[in-house]
């Protein structure tokens, strides 16, 4: 496994990224994915374990990997701006990974705050060709707007997750278009703490779901 790390030009000024990428030797990926951390206001970085794990898992399937810290986070520059400005700085990541990966289908995987920053982008962008959401807080953002995305869409929810309860993500998941599946994690809270197996099983089976064969 390769790591990169780098520093991006966005619109708050620099973006730290780190970039894992799949033993040589595999060909051209069939898709390359960003992946968004939790809420910055309370201790998210690309650096959450739950990020790591989106990460280690989309390497695994021979998926380039590119974590970002949002602005205001580690080396990036700006402040956080409510997930408006957040939005601009996804847009500049998966800039750079078209330009990298350019025939590779692109991906867009968040957590938390990082799933709704996330499905508010990759829905729109054209370029974007599947999503993965984990631990979806609906109860904290308006997520209505996904009666109008058509993209493959998988979300990974822990049962027992205080910020988007699961018959709450069931209920959103039935107005999608494109007919989101979700995916439970048996008795695991928003964190996920304590059921990280579990959780890398469900990221292996989500990728698996919104890549099917393309490549």
């Amino acid at each position: 496994m390769t790591i990169e790390n780098f520093l991006l030009d966005g619109p708050a000024g620099r973006i730290e990224c780190l970039l894992k990428l799949p033993e040589p030797g595999q060909g051209p990926p069939r898709a390359a994915a960003v992946v968004c951390h939790p809420h910055p206001l309370f201790g998210g970085s690309l650096h959450n374990k739950v990020v790591h794990a989106a990460a280690g898992a989309l390497v695994r399937a021979g998926i380039p990997a590119l974590r970002f810290n949002f602005r205001g986070v580690g080396l990036s520059g700006g402040k956080h701006d409510g997930g408006r400005g957040e939005q601009r700085d996804l847009a500049a990541v998966v800039d750079h990974l078209v330009s990298r990966f350019p025939g590779a289908s692109p991906l867009v995987v968040g957590y938390s705050f990082g799933s709704a920053v996330g499905l508010r982008v990759g829905c729109v962008d054209p370029r974007v060709d599947g999503l993965i959401a984990i631990g979806v807080p609906v109860t904290l953002y308006d997520l209505s707007f996904l009666s109008d995305c058509r993209k493959p869409l998988v979300i990974i929810q822990a049962e027992r997750d205080q910020f988007g309860a699961l018959p709450l993500v069931m209920a959103l998941a039935a107005t999608i278009p494109g007919g989101a599946r979700v995916l439970p994690v048996a008795g695991a809270a928003h964190n996920f703490a304590g059921h990280m197996d579990e959780l890398a099983r469900r990221l292996d089976q989500a990728i698996s779901e919104v890549v099917g064969d393309r490549g």
